[in-house]
């Protein structure tokens, strides 16, 4: 299957379930999954399912990636942050959307190569970090936008004080990967307020030691 049939199939697929914001699915489909797995999965790059990366991390399943996305009702002048880099799959579409993207990752080898996918995608609107997503990117906060892309075992407060006021946060929380809910989260002037919207599973949100 060639990138373009892969990628026809996959929107009409994620528009049957959904992802109905005609800016995401151009975003989607302007940056190919086959393009942020290793070669011996991209055979499987089309498919609606979540993929192995390295380091225990996977890429999200496509739907997933659209309806957080969508989620966030994003507009082009926002800045984002992403907690999560992993294969940079979704900060390549979020980059497609809005104006700037911060994104930190754990893990050095997987920041490295998705750092060389941007480059070679050209997009020079994503800025990197490695370090403990959990605490956020303070130095660049308020954000307009938060997508987490690993499950917080309850709601992360650090990061939604990270949140402009009125600004969304799209978040899986949850103990373990078979209770793990999606919520939205918007910011408010006593405090926010949460709505969960998809059950999903992703991996743990690794809290590193504050003494580390």
């Amino acid at each position: 299957m060639t990138t373009a049939d892969g990628t026809i199939r996959l929107l009409m697929e994620l528009r049957s379930q959904g992802v109905s914001d005609m800016a995401v699915l151009k975003a989607l489909e302007q940056t190919p999954r086959d393009g942020f797995v290793s070669a011996d999965q991209a055979e499987r790059a089309w498919e609606n399912t979540a993929l192995p990366i390295g380091c225990g991390q996977t890429i999200s399943q496509p739907i997933v990636v659209g309806l957080m996305t969508q989620k966030l009702d994003l507009g082009e002048r926002m800045r984002v942050l992403e907690v999560g880099t992993g294969s940079g799959y979704q900060a390549a579409i979020l980059a497609r959307l809005v104006r700037r993207v911060y994104t930190v990752e754990r893990h050095a080898d997987l920041l490295r190569e998705a750092h060389a996918r941007f480059e070679s995608l050209k997009l020079h609107n994503i800025t990197t970090r490695r370090g403990d997503g959990s605490r956020g990117w303070p130095e660049q906060a308020p954000f307009d936008r938060i997508m987490v892309t690993a499950a917080a075992e309850t709601m992360p407060e650090a990061l939604i004080e990270q949140l402009a006021p009125g600004g969304i946060m799209v978040v899986p929380v949850g103990t373990d990967t078979w209770d793990q809910k999606l919520y939205r989260v918007e910011r408010t002037e006593d405090g926010y307020d949460s709505v969960p919207f998809l059950d999903v599973r992703f991996v743990p949100l690794v809290v590193e030691s504050r003494s580390a």
